[in-house]
């Protein structure tokens, strides 16, 4: 049986400038994913997003070590994450929190940026984001590095704050407040 093979770092960036941009300012939800446990993930139609606890029954709660609030939340733009997985990985496979249609590069969200999600109000945060072991198994070396060769346009993500407590839900807005 014959394995898919996966696409090179060169192979991504053509693609991803190829494709249509992500929209800047405002866009939606596409996915919501809670991290259970490592490597269980549930993807719900709805969740709280709380400044206390982050996303509601995510592991972010749990963590023993200190429990950083710039790291509460995280975003992968959809658009990333199609070019990256394979046909077999849900929308939700990277493990972050929202899977948004929107542009997260540093140019159109500076840290400080106040994103309203759904119902709640998330900062992002200065925080990086970056790809790590488990992204790797799941996605593979060339999509790792290609992930982290461009810090500046954030295609591994961001980590966010939350602010304002709210539900979120798929297909919910995304809106730059200030």
């Amino acid at each position: 049986m014959a394995t898919e093979a996966l696409p090179t770092r060169d192979d991504l960036e053509a693609a991803w400038q190829a494709a249509p941009a992500a929209p800047a300012g405002h866009g939606s939800v596409r996915a919501i994913c809670i991290r259970v446990e490592s490597g269980v993930h549930e993807s719900p139609e709805r969740v709280l997003v709380t400044p206390e606890r982050g996303v509601e029954g995510d592991r972010w709660i749990n963590r023993r070590v200190r429990r950083d609030p710039d790291t509460q939340v995280t975003l992968m733009n959809v658009r990333v994450t199609e070019l990256i997985s394979r046909d077999d990985q849900p929308l939700y496979a990277s493990g972050d929190n929202f899977q948004v249609d929107l542009d997260l590069s540093e140019e159109s969200l500076p840290a400080g940026t106040r994103l309203r999600l759904g119902e709640a109000l998330l900062e992002v945060s200065e925080s990086p984001h970056a790809g790590c072991k488990t992204f790797r198994e799941r996605f593979g070396l060339e999509a790792t590095l290609w992930v982290n060769d461009h810090r500046d346009r954030r295609l591994r993500g961001m980590n966010c704050r939350v602010l304002e407590a709210g539900w979120v839900a798929v297909g919910d807005p995304v809106a730059v407040e200030s």
